[in-house]
């Protein structure tokens, strides 16, 4: 049997993790202050919808693969959350601007990954904007570190620091974002995101977002780590079909309303057919829905180990 514990469905199958590691976290683990006033958030019990928004038509014509989700999957999982809903959307500036309204509506914790570049295929701050209706302004701050940027590589014999040049004055377009944004600090270049209504707005480069995310997780949603404490068993079912087990699950989800069964049909591994059944849910009211499930395999004629060849 498979015993998995998190607040995410990312741990790999096998580990296990005690109770210490729910503890509430109490201070940041990389820089920065929280915001003085607490975001309002869409909640499920006591954990905030999380969801991924990935934008970029290179995506979605197969030119890149997506790193994005198993790394959002992955940062949530080791602070004791999980990822609600994921989304791919065009360059199209109007189907960015229609996501980012239904998005805003949501209430959900948001990152956006994608299109805050200068080129004219990079539509997501100006569609962000459009959203919210309200205008775009350079950000001073955001101003400061793209000017610093282009000092660093002024020193670096690449380009000029004079920022009244075309092209530093282009790249300043970076720094404009909707008004009311704030800077997400992007260690590897210094170019920032931006953070606005619950939604992080970060570049579509893995080496620049995925520090974005920790820090985002780490500074504005601190106190959402670790909040729901969530196990996930599962086991192997043989000589069984999944028509004979479903009205087992549907049962088993009917006495313990928290608890969700799952089944994954599968031909690899054991050499036989089998299912991967499992349940997931609060610990002690997944114990006894895993003990009622594997009891019911049993019943209806399953077996818990592969037939002998």
């Amino acid at each position: 049997m498979t015993t998995r514990l998190s607040a995410s469905p990312g741990l790999q199958a096998g580990v296990e993790r005690g109770p210490n590691s729910y503890r509430a976290v109490g201070a940041p683990s990389s820089g920065g202050e929280a915001p003085a006033e607490r975001p309002e958030f869409f909640t499920t019990g006591t954990a905030a919808r999380v969801r991924l928004i990935i934008i970029g038509d290179e995506i979605l014509s197969g030119r890149r693969q997506d790193k994005h989700f198993s790394k959002m999957v992955e940062l949530l999982g080791q602070r004791g959350m999980q990822l609600y809903g994921a989304e791919f959307v065009s360059d199209d500036f109007d189907a960015i601007v229609a996501t980012l309204k239904r998005s805003f509506a949501s209430g959900d914790v948001v990152f956006n990954c994608g299109g805050i570049g200068a080129t004219p295929d990079d539509r997501t701050r100006q569609a962000a904007a459009q959203a919210l209706g309200v205008e775009l302004a350079l950000h001073p701050e955001a101003a400061r570190l793209i000017a610093e940027r282009c000092a660093d590589n002024a020193r670096r014999g690449q380009g000029s620091a004079d920022m009244s040049l075309p092209e530093n004055q282009q790249r300043l377009q970076m720094g404009v974002f909707p008004a009311g944004a704030e800077i997400v600090p992007n260690p590897y270049n210094k170019i920032p995101g931006f953070y606005i209504r619950n939604h992080t707005f970060m570049p579509g480069f893995p080496v620049m977002a995925w520090p974005m995310m920790e820090w985002t997780l780490d500074t504005r949603y601190r106190d959402l780590h670790h909040r729901v404490v969530r196990v996930e068993h599962s086991f192997l079912a043989f000589q069984l079909p999944e028509s004979r087990i479903t009205p087992a699950m549907e049962e088993l989800e009917r006495k313990w309303p928290g608890v969700k069964a799952f089944s994954l049909p599968s031909m690899g591994g054991t050499g036989h057919p089998h299912i991967d059944l499992g349940v997931k849910g609060e610990p002690a009211a997944a114990a006894e829905a895993l003990a009622f499930l594997r009891a019911e395999v049993l019943r209806v004629g399953g077996s818990l180990t592969p037939p002998e060849s």
